[in-house]
């Protein structure tokens, strides 16, 4: 951490030196009363402000116009003082405080308050996220993950919702990346592993604990000590599972498989899941208590269909380091008003299958053969006709095929955005079982069993 000029202001000598010795990596500087503190305020440059607001026994608070004048002079102002009434803390904040903590437990407190400080600085400066981590233009999505990342630096659990494809493990890594945390990033994906085998992979093992286990393993939450824990598609763990993972978030202690040992870790949660997690609880898929733990802050991603402002910086930054391309105008409006079902990662395999083997300069018909292509791969998506398409293609092949295409074409993208879980497709559309499977033999899409 970079060392940052620090003013505190306390009467008591004994409550100053230990603040000193909480800020011993940084340049410190002391006042103990009013007059002397609005002066160092006034002709020095400070960062951060901690704060007493009773200096002597008769005094009134005299410290909340420190507050008032060091958050003029933009300084982060954190009060930690032992008169913690409700109007008092009101007051406070009114003149400008960021921050109140009771006097007793500067040790832990200090220590959160500068992590908090300096990635908040980082992402205060972090304008160019969306030109280089995280693409967009999209000032929805930009106001979402810039209201997200105020929530880096704190501890509160954060659930990212959104279709495949649509950056949810990138923007984990850019809230890890912000935190402040000094431990890993360690991501697993729930819907890749059977109940055993999670299990397994996220408490880790001992030498013998199965059939298999040759050598002990550390588990994914012992690797994400002081780091981040992110859960992509906790929607899938099964219940009993989600109980044992619950108990270690509550307690921050659990056994690995075969040890009666219990390990400890201060891991940070971030999960995510493609589904509504309020239909998860309804259906008995997700017990309401791990819900509860998971969800302190929730970011709503929009799919690519619904940002297609997106898309020219997205291809730009894919081709950065590459072959660079040029459209013309119809494959534009083309690639605009494409559903992209597989949303981002389609759009990047798109470009890569642009840059690898096409014209510098594609037209419409080289676009609409790639993703034609991809949709029939994906789920037989074809491509999303505007008002004005839809009109022109009903002129051209008649109403009733017209509102059939419409019909294909919203089938195959809730199917895809549900992985393949056909009988959530007709619950979502309310379709009848019929409809939902002439559309797939049309679209010539296995029509054998449903994907769990």
């Amino acid at each position: 951490m970079e060392k940052l000029n620090i003013l505190v202001l306390d009467d008591d000598r004994l409550a100053q030196k230990i603040m000193t010795m909480q800020l011993a990596e940084h340049n410190t500087d002391t006042a103990g009363d009013l007059k002397t503190v609005l002066k160092k305020i006034e002709t020095g440059r400070y960062d951060i402000g901690f704060f007493d607001l009773m200096l002597g026994p008769e005094d009134d608070h005299s410290g909340l116009k420190a507050i008032a004048a060091a958050a003029e002079k933009g300084i982060y102002c954190v009060v930690v003082s032992s008169s913690d009434s409700e109007e008092i803390i009101d007051r406070a904040y009114e003149l400008g405080a960021r921050d109140f903590y009771a006097k007793g437990n500067e040790e832990s407190n200090v220590a959160d308050i500068l992590r908090k400080f300096a990635a908040g600085r980082k992402a205060a400066a972090a304008a160019d996220i969306f030109t280089s981590a995280f693409i967009t233009q999209d000032p929805e999505t930009r106001a979402m993950v810039t209201e997200a990342l105020k929530y880096a630096p704190t501890d509160l659990p954060i659930m990212i919702l959104g279709p495949s494809g649509t950056g949810k493990t990138s923007l984990a890594n850019i809230l890890h990346d912000h935190s402040g945390r000094p431990g890993a990033f360690v991501s697993i994906n729930c819907s890749a592993y059977t109940e055993d085998l999670l299990e397994a992979e996220l408490f880790g093992y001992r030498k013998g604990a199965f059939t298999g286990a040759a050598d002990s393993r550390k588990g994914r939450l012992l690797e994400a000590h002081k780091g981040t824990l992110f859960l992509d598609e906790i929607g899938t763990m099964s219940p009993n599972m989600q109980m044992k993972l619950l108990k270690a978030i509550e307690e921050r202690i659990f056994h690995p498989l075969g040890s009666d040992k219990p390990e400890r870790s201060d891991f940070r949660i971030i999960s995510a899941t493609l589904e509504d997690p309020q239909k998860l609880i309804a259906q008995g898929k997700m017990r309401f208590d791990l819900f509860q733990r998971v969800h302190g802050y929730t970011i709503n991603l929009k799919p690519l269909s619904r940002r297609p402002g997106d898309i020219a910086p997205l291809m730009l930054h894919f081709t950065r380091s590459g072959r660079r391309l040029s459209f013309t105008r119809e494959a534009k409006a083309f690639m605009e008003s494409y559903a992209w079902p597989g949303n981002v990662r389609e759009l990047k395999k798109f470009t890569d299958l642009l840059s690898s083997g096409s014209d510098g300069r594609v037209g419409l018909e080289e676009a609409k053969k790639h993703l034609r292509g991809e949709a029939a791969a994906a789920g037989g998506q074809e491509p999303r006709a505007g008002d004005d398409g839809l009109y022109r293609y009903a002129l051209e092949h008649g109403l009733e095929a017209a509102l059939a295409k419409v019909s294909d074409e919203m089938i195959a993208r809730n199917l895809n955005e549900n992985g393949g879980v056909r009988t959530k497709t007709m619950t979502d559309l309310k379709i009848s079982t019929r409809l939902l499977y002439s559309t797939l033999k049309k679209l010539g899409l296995d029509t054998k069993g449903d994907k769990k």
